[in-house]
């Protein structure tokens, strides 16, 4: 088990572009009854993995991610998943000793550019690059389980 400690930011401008290549990810939801608890299925490429998530606690919450087999995966997406499923490219940046993730959203999310990293404590101090803007951590459309109940291009 891990504690995922991480805030999320909108990006303001393109200067991270030439940082690192992207990475093409696809995701879904499956539906829980508590609606607390996520349960996530991802494809990154050819690897595979089930992520189940607790409620958050200010920044922080429980994250337990295993990797499962790639067409395993692909059924669950096709068939278990609610929609739409999150379609983004992901790029990661190391800085100042942290990887900030860089998201850029396809498909009905296709607009929004989110800035996220994880940290090791919920105070921990943290430079903010010049592409970083508003912080959203606390607005919980942004959370990607919320953007595939309603997508970017509906607000």
């Amino acid at each position: 088990m891990a504690i995922e400690i991480e805030r999320k930011f909108l990006v303001k401008n393109d200067n991270w572009r030439s940082l690192a290549p992207g990475k093409v990810y696809r995701q879904g939801y499956i539906l829980t009854l508590d609606k607390i608890t996520t349960v996530r299925i991802r494809v990154i490429g050819e690897d595979a993995y089930l992520t189940i998530k607790s409620k958050t606690e200010g920044i922080s919450r429980n994250e337990f991610e295993y990797p499962i087999p790639l067409d395993d995966a692909k059924i669950m997406l096709d068939t278990l998943c609610n929609r739409p499923l999150i379609e983004k490219i992901r790029y990661k940046i190391s800085l100042d000793n942290l990887v900030w993730e860089i998201d850029e959203f396809k498909g009905e999310n296709e607009g929004l550019i989110l800035a996220e990293v994880e940290l090791n404590n919920e105070n921990q101090d943290i430079f903010l690059p010049s592409w970083v803007g508003e912080e959203v951590t606390h607005d919980l459309r942004y959370y990607n389980v919320n953007l595939a109940k309603n997508p970017y291009q509906t607000w």
